[in-house]
C-alpha cells in the first residue's frame, strides 16, 4: 500500500510539474495583437488665476492641494535665440550659473540651505526661454521663495565659477562630438536655419565657449532678466491670494528698466527644393552610422499644431511607423523616430535612426519613404487610435506632477498659448482624422524639400547613396564647423 501512495504522489507531482509549465509557457507566449486601447478619459483641471504686478511681472497660480508641494518656476522670454553669433552657448551659460552664487550667497550655501528645507532647485535655457525652478514642501516655501529670488536676481557670476561650468561644457561638448547621433543634431540645427539664430547649438560650439566672458553674461542678464520680460507660474498646495502675496514680496521690487527690450531679429527659414541637403559627415571611426532627415516645420501658434503632433505620432514610438518598419521588420537598429518640435518663430521636424555603416543608405530610403507615405498612402482608423492613446498618455503623465503642471502652464504662457488648452488636449487630439494627416504631411513633411545627414564611415554607405542622390556634401569630420551654415571649416589661405 505504501509502495502505491508514493506512485501516485509521484505522478501527481508530474502532472502537476506539466500543468505548470504550460500555464508557464503559456504566460511567456506573446499576445497576437496587443489590447486596443481603452476610451480616452478627460480629466479637469483647476483653472489658472493670473495677474501682472506693477513691474510687468505675470503671475500664474494655479491650485492643486492632493499633496503638501510647491512648484515655483520663473520663466524669462528669452532662451538660446538671443546669443550673438560669436557667442553660441551664452544664454544657456548665464542661466546655469544662476544657482552658483549670488552677492550674499555661495554656489554651496545655496545648495546645503535649499537642501535643508527638503527641497530642489534647477535652472536652464532651452531656444525661446530660460527658466529657475523651485520645489519645495508647502509649509517652507517662504524661506524657499527668499533664496529662489536671490538667485534670479543678484547671481555673482564669479570668475571662477564661470571657469568650472565652462570647461564642463567644453568636456561635455567633446563627448558628444565623437557620437555620430551627436554630430548629426548639431548639424541639424544649421541645415534647417542656417545662420539664423536657432542654427547654432544651444549650449555652444568648441569655438564660442573660450569667447564668453564674465561681461558677455552680466550684460545678457541685465538686458533680458526682467520683471517686465517674465513670468512667475506657482503651482501646487497654495491659494491664489497667497501665490501673489509671495510674489509681491520676493518680486514686488524688482525693478522694471528703463529702457526698452531689444528687439530680435529672428529669421524664419522654410525649407524648399532649393534650399535641401544631402549630407555625409565622413567619421571613419564610426561604429555606427546616424541619419537624420529634416526639415522646418510648424511653429506653436500654428492652427495645425494638433494635427501635427498626431501626424508625428504616427510615425514615432515604439509601435509607431519608423520603428515598425526599420526596427521589428528589418532590424536595422535599435530605435527608429520622430520629433515636431514646436517653437516661437519656425519649429523643425526630424525622423531618425542610428545602424550599422554598411545599411546607412538603406535605412535613409526607408526613413524619407515612411515620411512620404503620410501624404500619399492611408491611415487605418485602427493606427490612428493607437498612436492617439499613445499621445494622450503621454501628455497626462506629463501633467500627474506639480512640476509637470507647471512645466506645462510655463510653456503654454511663453507662447501665448490659452491656458484651456490643457482641458482641451483629449478633445483636440481626438478631433484629428485621417484625412487631416494627409492634408498636413502633403502640406508640411514633402520629403522632396527635406533635407537628409548621414554621420558615419562614409565607405560603408555612400555608394549606395550616390544612387539614390544625385548631389551629396560630403564633409569629412575634423572639417566640420558648427558655426557657419555651410558647416565647412573655411581653408587658411596661408
Amino acid at each position: 500500500m505504501k509502495s502505491l501512495i508514493n506512485k501516485i504522489r509521484a505522478v501527481s507531482l508530474v502532472l502537476l510539474a506539466l500543468l505548470s509549465f504550460g500555464v508557464w509557457v503559456l504566460a511567456q507566449e506573446p499576445q497576437a495583437t496587443p489590447p486596443p486601447p481603452s476610451a480616452p478619459r478627460t480629466v479637469q483641471f483647476p483653472r489658472p488665476v493670473e495677474k501682472t504686478l506693477a513691474n510687468g511681472l505675470r503671475v500664474v497660480v494655479i491650485q492643486r492641494s492632493e499633496m503638501p508641494l510647491v512648484t515655483a518656476r520663473l520663466l524669462i522670454r528669452s532662451g538660446g535665440e538671443v546669443d550673438p553669433n560669436e557667442l553660441a552657448g551664452v544664454a544657456d551659460i548665464s542661466a546655469a550659473l544662476l544657482t552658483r552664487g549670488t552677492t550674499t550667497r555661495s554656489a554651496t550655501q545655496i545648495a546645503e540651505q535649499i537642501e535643508a528645507l527638503g527641497g530642489f532647485i534647477n535652472s536652464s535655457a532651452g531656444w525661446d526661454s530660460s527658466n529657475i525652478s523651485v520645489d519645495v514642501l508647502s509649509a517652507r516655501v517662504g524661506p524657499a521663495m527668499e533664496i529662489f529670488a536671490d538667485v534670479v536676481r543678484n547671481p555673482a557670476f564669479k570668475d571662477e565659477e564661470i571657469t568650472r561650468l565652462r570647461s564642463q561644457y567644453l568636456n561635455n561638448l567633446k563627448v558628444s562630438l565623437g557620437q555620430p547621433g551627436s554630430i548629426a543634431r548639431f548639424a541639424a540645427g544649421r541645415v534647417i536655419y542656417r545662420d539664423a539664430p536657432y542654427g547654432h547649438p544651444l549650449s555652444g560650439t568648441p569655438e564660442s565657449l573660450p569667447r564668453i566672458k564674465r561681461d558677455d553674461i552680466v550684460r545678457i542678464h541685465g538686458m533680458f532678466y526682467r520683471p517686465d520680460n517674465a513670468i512667475l507660474v506657482i503651482g501646487g498646495d497654495m491659494t491664489p491670494e497667497n501665490g501673489f502675496a509671495l510674489a509681491q514680496k520676493y518680486f514686488g521690487d524688482w525693478q522694471k528698466p528703463a529702457n526698452e527690450l531689444p528687439k530680435m531679429p529672428i529669421g524664419t527659414p522654410v525649407s524648399d527644393t532649393k534650399n535641401r541637403r544631402i549630407l555625409v559627415i565622413d567619421m571613419p571611426d564610426a561604429g555606427q552610422a546616424a541619419v537624420l532627415a529634416v526639415r522646418t516645420a510648424i511653429n506653436r501658434s500654428s492652427p495645425d499644431y494638433f494635427r501635427g503632433i498626431v501626424t508625428n505620432a504616427i510615425l514615432s514610438g515604439y509601435s509607431g511607423r519608423l520603428n515598425w518598419e526599420i526596427r521589428v521588420k528589418r532590424g536595422l537598429s535599435y530605435g527608429a523616430g520622430s520629433s515636431l518640435d514646436t517653437r516661437r518663430w519656425a519649429g523643425s521636424f526630424s525622423a531618425s535612426a542610428q545602424t550599422k555603416n554598411e545599411s546607412g543608405a538603406e535605412v535613409a530610403a526607408l526613413t524619407l519613404d515612411e515620411v512620404s507615405k503620410l501624404a500619399t498612402g492611408e491611415v487605418a482608423e485602427t493606427e490612428l487610435k493607437t498612436r492617439k492613446a499613445s499621445l494622450i498618455g503621454g501628455f497626462a503623465r506629463g501633467l500627474e506632477t506639480n512640476g509637470g503642471l507647471v512645466g506645462q502652464l510655463g510653456s503654454l504662457a511663453i507662447y501665448g498659448v490659452s491656458f484651456d488648452e490643457i482641458n482641451k488636449f483629449v478633445g483636440n487630439v481626438e478631433a484629428v482624422k485621417p484625412a487631416d494627416i494627409k492634408r498636413f504631411a502633403a502640406a508640411n513633411l514633402s520629403t522632396d524639400s527635406t533635407s537628409l545627414i548621414v554621420v558615419g564611415d562614409a565607405k560603408k554607405f555612400l555608394p549606395a547613396l550616390q544612387k539614390q542622390f544625385s548631389q551629396i556634401e560630403v564633409i569629412p569630420v575634423a572639417e566640420l564647423d558648427l558655426n557657419s551654415a555651410s558647416l565647412r571649416r573655411a581653408v587658411s589661405k596661408n
